[in-house]
């Protein structure tokens, strides 16, 4: 305001005198519009010097704190990112997601170690299979002389299904399915340095395989009303809290005296796998049998390996 009142003088004066003639009173006029114009002049210019002043000592510096604190926020929620939020959702579907398993294939390429948990291994032999190297695999199945546990998988399987669905058919299906699947496990040896089983009572709902940097969550729990084959299924990566949860969990279990432990080695023959499945089952298996469900093991491989657009 008063740079604009000085400049108002000074053109004012500097006009006046142009008018005026010459003598004192002139010199006198333009004497005052001169001394304005500068006093104007440099009071512009210690206004700007004050004002870049004042920006460096007082604005600049909370810029950059404001700065600062933006990256320590962005930091922390990368941090809680990483630590609760799934780095993939894959919602459920009813047939299998061809870039789902591409992405499971390869993070399992990448590991040395498999932890798997579900009801039947028949997924986890048949990835082996499919994979080229050499794992250390540790796996939590249902335990079939337990009948609380089968039946409860089988009520469950019914409450899926249509009204005509028949239970003891849904029962013979599971138990179906944890043979195929040991099955599967022993011809899968050859992948591995070492097959741990461990077989419990009533194992959760959902399904758990974890690799050395990722760990898959597939929630059967979640059926949301959906018929669907293939539920939702999460992945967390290594180092967030899901991760180092499970895995904490998982182990407690494989080591737990309440869960029956087993294990199939690259040496372990066929008689020996047959006397290991009686222990597990409680069902003494015939060579002819055995033959029988390698066959449904492959032919299950086979189908899985089609529907999931996966390399054999």
């Amino acid at each position: 305001m008063l740079l604009l009142v000085l400049v108002v003088i000074s053109g004012s004066s500097l006009l006046i005198a142009s008018s005026m003639d010459a003598g004192t009173g002139k010199n006198l006029v333009t004497a005052l519009g001169t001394g304005t114009l500068i006093s104007a002049i440099v009071t512009f210019g210690q206004t700007l010097i004050t004002a870049t002043a004042s920006q460096r000592a007082l604005v600049a510096p909370v810029i950059e704190e404001s700065r600062r604190a933006l990256e320590d926020l962005s930091a922390e929620y990368r941090s809680l990112n990483k630590e609760f939020f799934p780095t993939h959702v894959f919602e459920a579907t009813t047939e299998p997601n061809p870039a789902f398993n591409r992405l499971m294939m390869r993070d399992l390429r990448a590991s040395r170690q498999f932890f798997f948990r579900g009801f039947s291994a028949r997924h986890a032999a048949a990835r082996l299979l499919l994979s080229h190297a050499e794992w250390e695999l540790r796996t939590v199945i249902a335990d079939p002389k337990d009948s609380t546990t089968i039946s409860g998988r089988a009520r469950y399987l019914l409450r899926q299904e249509d009204a005509g669905a028949d239970h003891d058919t849904i029962l013979e299906r599971l138990h179906s399915e944890i043979s195929i699947g040991l099955v599967g496990l022993f011809l899968a040896r050859s992948r591995c340095n070492r097959v741990d089983i461990s077989v419990v009572a009533d194992p959760p709902l959902d399904r758990l395989e974890m690799f050395d940097e990722s760990v898959w969550i597939h929630l059967f729990s979640d059926v949301g009303g959906s018929n669907t084959l293939f539920p939702r299924t999460l992945r967390f990566s290594e180092g967030s809290f899901i991760y180092n949860m499970e895995r904490a969990d998982f182990l407690r279990v494989c080591r737990a005296r309440t869960a029956r432990h087993f294990q199939i080695t690259p040496d372990t023959t066929t008689n020996e796998f047959i006397a290991l499945f009686h222990k597990i089952t409680g069902t003494m298996l015939t060579v002819q049998r055995y033959q029988e469900l390698e066959g449904k093991f492959h032919a299950f491989r086979r189908e899985f390996s089609d529907a999931a657009e996966l390399e054999s």
